[in-house]
């Protein structure tokens, strides 16, 4: 009897050691894991301006924009809900990293075509890294016939293109910033006066307040404004509602324009005198591929 307690106390520590073994390698190898942060932002928007998100491969996105008139336009105009802008635009993502878009905004009557490509993600873990970095580039042709009858512009003279950097950190669960360095060239500018390249910066914030529902803000700065126009900077607010598929930005800002050479460098109402439009953004995203890499929210 004392032989097989002894044997059973000696099994018993054996299996006692391997089992805190085992616990410790699973622990090294959670240690070892390195997570994609996800949901810096809810969608591809912040708000007038592109995020640093893009979608995963094989999603197609429907995105209605839409912005209504000045609410300091009085009652005669129904406090702006009179006049209505709309654009309509589609992404798709070809992988994880780019994405593909066009679109066609009521204003001005003009197309746009961009893509994004995310070079770098926001990681945790073993090698984290610290923030997320997408780039951005698109073409814009406006079509609106603005010109005498004699004096058509070409299709070239149409054209402005648009250039950004987008750099992201969510700094914790509830908060996330971004810095948008951007260049925009008109091929042709508005009077012989203006530069054809104008150069401005992009801060963003979100503020998440529950699991469905965030506050986000925008501001760009223009370092060299159009010299013709009483060009203001681009200011918005909003707030963020995700529901399933959906997600449904209520905004007020001063830019009517929802493409960034319109809003960004051509925008002249004064946000603190009342030159504000209330808008949104909706989109629906089609699921085609799910992804299995691991991400932390």
């Amino acid at each position: 009897m004392k032989n097989i307690l002894l044997i059973y106390f000696i099994f018993l520590s054996s299996y006692n050691g391997l089992g805190q073994e085992l616990e410790d390698i699973l622990e090294q190898e959670a240690s070892d894991t390195t997570l994609l942060v996800a949901s810096t932002f809810n969608g591809t928007r912040l708000l007038n301006g592109h995020s640093v998100e893009t979608r995963k491969e094989g999603i197609l996105e429907f995105l209605i924009s839409h912005r209504f008139g000045r609410v300091n336009s009085g009652f005669d105009q129904l406090f702006g809900l009179d006049e209505s802008n709309i654009r309509f635009g589609f992404e798709y993502a070809m992988n994880d990293r780019l994405t593909l878009a066009i679109g066609r905004s009521s204003f001005e009557k003009t197309y746009d075509v961009y893509a994004k490509y995310r070079l770098l993600q926001q990681k945790t873990g073993e090698s984290p890294f610290p923030f997320g970095l997408t780039v951005f580039g698109s073409a814009t042709e406006k079509t609106i016939k603005d010109y005498e009858p004699g004096n058509k512009p070409s299709f070239s003279d149409r054209l402005t293109y648009t250039g950004q950097i987008l750099l992201a950190k969510k700094i914790n669960p509830t908060v996330s910033v971004q810095f948008a360095p951007t260049f925009i060239h008109f091929n042709t500018a508005p009077e012989s006066i203006d530069p054809n390249d104008i150069v401005s910066l992009g801060f963003g914030t979100r503020v998440k307040i529950s699991k469905r529902v965030s506050l986000n803000g925008e501001y760009y700065y223009n370092i060299n404004p159009f010299d013709s126009l009483d060009v203001k900077n681009s200011i918005a607010f909003g707030v963020d509602i995700e529901t399933g598929g959906h997600i449904f930005q209520l905004i007020f800002t001063n830019g009517v324009s929802m493409i960034e050479k319109g809003f960004i460098a051509e925008t002249t109402g004064d946000f603190l005198k009342g030159d504000i439009h209330f808008g949104f953004n909706i989109s629906r995203a089609f699921q085609l591929k799910k992804q299995n890499r691991p991400y932390v929210n």
